[in-house]
């Protein structure tokens, strides 16, 4: 694992029935709507969707997610991604208490020259930004679903 590799792992409980989570996760273009750090979805193509993101720190990742597993049944997703970040992310939507856990897992590789640049003292402040972009990520989900 090199300084430009990461490796994240999320859970996420949100009160709603599993269908209904899975539902507005497979939507794609709907995140903008409930996640104020992905700005903007383009669909490409059937499979594929291109993504803009910022959180707080002063730059943009921009990245293509092309469909690799959605199976609702079992609860599984997955996205492959090209640009900015190579890799996947992977949920698991299983049933918990009153509502649904989603398991995320990432793993990427940046590619975007600067980030790989400042990588050797960055990377800390970089895996910081992330877990804030997952956190108003939950709660911008929580909050949509609730509505």
């Amino acid at each position: 694992m090199t300084l430009n590799d990461y490796w994240f792992r999320s859970v996420w409980s949100v009160r709603v029935p599993t269908g209904r989570l899975y539902s507005a996760l497979v939507d794609l273009a709907c995140y903008p709507d409930w996640w104020p750090d992905i700005r903007a979805v383009t669909r490409v193509d059937d499979d594929t969707a291109e993504v803009t993101c910022r959180s707080v720190l002063p730059y943009s990742l921009r990245f293509r997610l092309h469909r690799a597993v959605e199976d609702e049944t079992a609860g599984r997703m997955r996205v492959d991604m090209t640009g900015d970040l190579e890799g996947y992310v992977q949920g698991e939507v299983a049933a918990h208490r009153a509502g649904a856990l989603l398991a995320i897992t990432q793993r990427v590789a940046v590619t975007k020259p600067l980030l790989r640049a400042l990588a050797p003292v960055g990377r800390p402040v970089f895996r910081a930004n992330h877990a804030l972009m997952m956190w108003r990520g939950q709660r911008g989900l929580r909050a949509y679903l609730a509505s």
